[in-house]
């Protein structure tokens, strides 16, 4: 999937309890040629997620019955599709929840059309355009081996699953071992343009990475921190 990609064939389940905000996305949605289906609860979004298969869900935190860090657990206990959160409040303690609970972006209303639409298609496009795989399978030392593939790795003998966006972000930093990557760069290279001012995504998923693979994350081996400038990943042998 491309920046040109066809949208068409592509479901969006949209999940909020105010009626005219799923009206208004919806039709934005199918404006741009996707399928869109609606759900005005969390209970209802898990039924239609059995039903409709969706590619992505738009989901909103604050509603009744079973806020949306609730349904986000559900969505996950049977799904990886890519998920954005909705919520009023721009607090980063919530983003944080639901990044770490699986969330793939958040939102915070009120957002533009154009904003949304773009966040909606460069999930997408995360999502189902795998990262290069020049090398497929990287053997770092006796502790770590990649299987970028596969989207696992083995640490210490241990098989690990790497989410997307953490095997994507890992790929750019070992394929660039020993060379300080920015957070401008790796932000462009994983999440895309439309992330250039969300330096905190490449904070948080080098926390996720580092909770992975390192023996001791609070004093890393392998993902080096270069204060204020960026990442490096240890130089080794291939």
């Amino acid at each position: 999937m491309t920046d040109t990609f066809n949208p068409q064939g592509v479901t969006v389940l949209v999940v909020d309890d105010e009626p005219r905000l799923r009206d208004v996305t919806r039709l934005n949605l199918e404006l741009e040629g996707y399928r869109v289906a609606e759900a005005g609860t969390g209970y209802a979004a898990l039924e239609k997620l059995r039903e409709e298969l969706p590619d992505l869900i738009i989901l909103d935190v604050m509603m009744p019955e079973m806020d949306g860090f609730t349904a986000l657990k559900g969505i996950r206990e049977i799904s990886s599709v890519p998920v954005i959160m909705l919520t009023v409040r721009d607090d980063e303690r919530d983003r944080i929840r639901g990044l770490d609970l699986g969330a793939d972006d958040y939102m915070t209303k009120p957002f533009s059309t154009m904003e949304l639409l773009s966040r909606v298609k460069a999930v997408l496009r995360r999502t189902f355009m795998p990262a290069p795989t020049r090398r497929a399978i990287v053997t770092v030392d006796g502790d770590l081996t990649i299987d970028f593939d596969r989207r696992e790795v083995q640490v210490r003998g241990q098989r690990v699953t790497l989410r997307p966006t953490e095997a994507r972000l890992l790929y750019h930093l070992v394929n660039n071992a020993g060379r300080l990557l920015s957070h401008a760069t790796l932000l462009a290279k994983v999440w895309g343009r439309e992330y250039r001012d969300e330096d905190h995504y490449v904070r948080l998923y080098i926390t996720y990475l580092r909770q992975k693979i390192e023996r001791d994350p609070a004093h890393p081996e392998y993902i080096l921190t270069e204060r204020g400038m960026g990442y490096r990943f240890k130089e080794f042998s291939t």
